[in-house]
């Protein structure tokens, strides 16, 4: 469970976000909207726990009945994909992918063998030792998501990633993201301006009406 309580981020007297409380369950994908400029990106940030000093906030973040708001970065579960992929120029795709994986997990075959998995469940076997740079748009969101999901996150936050696809690849990279999520059954914030982003049937929050 991905829960939000009582949130309220203000930048001097001015009130951005007031009274936000949300929960997601595992597998559900929460779609927030709003103009650009409205708080989506500060409240992710908020998230993650990278909020800008300009801003100050109070409230609660809890996964998995744990209080997380407290925790730096790395320690609060969260995972992120972004609308650039981001992935490190200096390392292979599977180096790349071996990035992510939690350090519980031991052993340079064990890791090997899980990047090697996942490079075949996206449809990019025997690309381990690729450079990131000779990949299409698609195969470098693919890597991106699996990146994220690799972390093993106690929840997942979307920031509008499927905006700088061309529309036949957004669907077809959206339709993949939506899949993963409700296969490993990890809440799911999503941000974006875009309504063909939602889920079907997805929740939909305006972020407008937290605002005063």
């Amino acid at each position: 469970m991905f829960e939000i309580r009582n949130l309220t981020i203000t930048q001097g007297q001015s009130v951005l976000i007031a009274g936000l409380d949300l929960q997601v369950k595992p597998g559900d994908i929460a779609t927030v909207t709003g103009a650009s400029g409205s708080g989506k990106s500060t409240l992710l940030n908020w998230l993650v726990g990278d909020l800008d000093p300009a801003f100050q906030a109070s409230g609660e973040l809890w996964l998995d009945g744990q209080r997380r708001d407290h925790l730096p970065v790395e320690a609060r579960g969260v995972g992120i994909l972004f609308q650039d992929d981001l992935l490190f120029p200096h390392l292979s795709v599977g180096q790349n992918l071996a990035f992510a994986l939690p350090a519980a997990r031991k052993g340079a075959a064990a890791r090997r063998a899980r990047v090697e998995q996942t490079l075949r469940e996206i449809g990019l076997d025997g690309f381990h030792d690729r450079d990131p740079a000779t990949l299409s748009g698609g195969q470098r969101a693919r890597v991106s998501l699996m990146r994220a999901l690799l972390a093993e996150p106690c929840a997942l936050l979307l920031d509008e990633p499927f905006s700088r696809l061309d529309a036949e690849l957004r669907a077809q990279f959206r339709g993949f993201v939506f899949e993963q999520i409700a296969r490993q059954r990890i809440p799911t914030l999503l941000v974006t301006h875009d309504p063909d982003d939602v889920p079907p049937g997805g929740r939909v929050l305006d972020i407008h009406q937290w605002q005063a």
